[in-house]
């Protein structure tokens, strides 16, 4: 697919996003996507985004920082599979679903757990995955929307800059960024509308960290 195959929004977008990691070396949230090509609506950037990656020419990665990336030279040629397709027959492996990241809702025990088929470009053979629903938009700069799946690794260690869903007092799962300092732990949103919060270390159980997403269609 060629860039005369986008609408010219879509070509805005995409050509947005090369001259912002050209010049800030890291990607743009959605908000500054939204004001770089002239839009107030972050949602319908959001379905852009979507659409070019879909089209091959973006791709996402879901370590630090914010997740939308240019995918191999940003214009796979015709005919070619996007640049993140195995050459190989995606396995896809199923992983237990437990429920939804909600304030105020616990997760659901993984004994009572219902099997959900994760592809295979997303576990990438690992171990300790698990899969919940977004309820709310508290990541939406990080292109994670409301009735998104989530797929997590439980792991021993967490990172400043790691997208976890941190347990608070045992009963409020939270989708988030972690971050630990002499004040405590941080869990901080992406949505320009939230604020981050400190909790004494006591208060958080990390769950596990996010490793990927499936959009919701």
């Amino acid at each position: 697919m060629k860039p005369t195959d986008l609408t010219k929004r879509q070509l805005a977008v995409l050509q947005h996003i090369r001259k912002f990691l050209e010049s800030e070396g890291r990607s743009p949230t959605l908000k500054e996507i939204a004001d770089g090509v002239g839009s107030s609506a972050v949602s319908t950037i959001h379905k852009h985004v979507q659409h070019l990656i879909d089209k091959g020419f973006l791709d996402r990665s879901h370590g630090k920082g914010n997740n939308i990336i240019l995918s191999e030279e940003g214009e796979p040629a015709t005919g070619a599979p996007a640049p993140w397709v195995d050459a190989e027959p995606k396995r896809a492996r199923s992983v237990p679903f437990c429920g939804d990241v909600a304030a105020g809702t616990p997760l659901l025990p993984e004994s009572r757990a219902i099997p959900l088929e994760v592809p295979t470009c997303i576990h990438r053979e690992r171990q300790e995955l698990f899969v919940l629903r977004v309820r709310g938009d508290s990541m939406v700069e990080d292109s994670i929307l409301d009735g998104d799946l989530i797929v997590l690794q439980r792991r021993g260690d967490y990172r400043n800059g790691d997208r976890i869903v941190a347990l608070i007092d045992g009963e409020e799962a939270t989708l988030k960024e972690f971050r630990r300092d002499g004040q405590g732990v941080w869990l901080i949103p992406h949505n320009p509308d939230l604020s981050p919060k400190c909790f004494a270390p006591e208060r958080i159980s990390i769950q596990g960290v996010l490793v990927g997403v499936m959009r919701s269609c």
